[in-house]
């Protein structure tokens, strides 16, 4: 597998995001749609502003909750709900597929102030992912709930069921086409319910081979009660077999919320933040060793994360309302808010 890193001397430089404070009170919001190889040479000027939009776009949902006294969780579901429909992104609509030709979603959703948590993993109905991982959460004993038997929960929710054509992009078929055809896989047939074959860009095939390897979408958020809440989903990895899950539903790898440190939603290859449990870990070193966020986010990332030859990054937030993001990679979908400030939305490694 193809892996990039930035060179050690600049990483910090380049893809860090020094924190911001909050007035007592104040709501915070953070949210990232994905990290890989993403870079100006490779982004038309449409599809960079067409980007930068629906990161803004993102924000604006989350502080229309916020701003309105709403709880981080709501604010969670209510931006990331916005993702998993825009088939710009890993997720929900715009999930890649899988090499047996599905769409297998994962979501995960963590509330701080009390370490609730719920995940939900390779489900291919539901149109909206981070509300199932809610409704575990909310309105079930467990943790985490898998295939059918999540499918099965979310109808007795009450919860949207779509076709799986339903997260159909032409996009995504051909990037699976390609990656199946470079390993001398068998492709599948065409999906049930498809539209027709259409011309693909090319320019985006390149792309998605880049930067999509492990996209995912998620988002912290802090509300005016001082609560934090951190939710993630994704579709996985481009012709992922035998049921592979990544790091996004894994409560303490892909997402962690606590009050009494930090909130992290995380994108990069699941295996590595498996592993290290990048979520939890950046939140211990904060609370326990007293690290700032921005310096447990960097020592994660830039140092343990690329030990191991992993590669992604985190957005991450505090109850005192500080701001982070990190990550190894040339780039990262990423934006941020804090209430009474202006918004801040980059793609590329030497951005603020």
């Amino acid at each position: 597998m193809l892996r990039t890193f930035l060179p050690a001397a600049c990483a910090a430089l380049l893809t860090t995001a020094a924190a911001t404070a909050r007035d007592e009170g104040g709501w915070a919001l953070v949210v990232h749609g994905g990290a890989g190889v993403i870079e100006r040479d490779s982004m038309t000027p449409e599809t960079d502003a067409a980007y930068r939009a629906a990161m803004h776009a993102a924000l604006e949902r989350g502080e229309a909750v916020l701003s309105e006294g709403g709880s981080a969780l709501d604010a969670i579901e209510a931006v990331i709900h916005g993702l998993e429909d825009d088939p710009m992104f890993n997720s929900g609509r715009g999930a890649v597929f899988t090499a047996a030709g599905r769409n297998e979603l994962d979501a995960s959703i963590m509330d701080g102030a009390t370490l609730n948590a719920g995940a939900i993993a390779g489900v291919t109905q539901v149109r909206h992912p981070i509300s199932l991982a809610r409704a575990v959460m909310e309105n079930s004993r467990h943790v985490m709930l898998q295939g059918e038997g999540a499918e099965t929960f979310a109808r007795e929710q009450g919860l949207e069921i779509v076709e799986p054509a339903f997260f159909f992009t032409e996009r995504r078929w051909a990037s699976l086409e390609r990656a199946l055809g470079a390993q001398g896989l068998a492709i599948p047939p065409r999906p049930e319910g498809a539209p027709e074959p259409e011309p693909v860009d090319h320019g985006a095939l390149e792309r998605d081979s880049r930067e999509h390897r492990f996209g995912t979408v998620g988002v912290v958020a802090l509300d005016r009660n001082g609560n934090i809440a951190a939710g993630t989903s994704t579709g996985g990895t481009t012709a992922k077999r035998w049921g592979r899950v990544g790091d996004s539903p894994i409560i303490g790898a892909g997402t962690y919320a606590s009050n009494e440190s930090c909130g992290v939603s995380a994108t990069g290859t699941g295996e590595f933040f498996i592993r290290l449990t990048v979520a939890s870990r950046i939140c211990m070193l904060v609370e326990l060793q007293g690290l700032s966020l921005q310096a447990a986010a960097d020592r994660v990332i830039q140092d343990e994360l690329t030990a191991l030859e992993g590669d992604g990054g985190i957005v991450a937030l505090t109850a005192e309302g500080d701001i982070a993001w990190s990550f190894n990679t040339p780039g990262m979908y990423r934006a941020r808010l804090s209430e009474g400030g202006e918004p801040v939305v980059a793609i590329y490694g030497d951005e603020e």
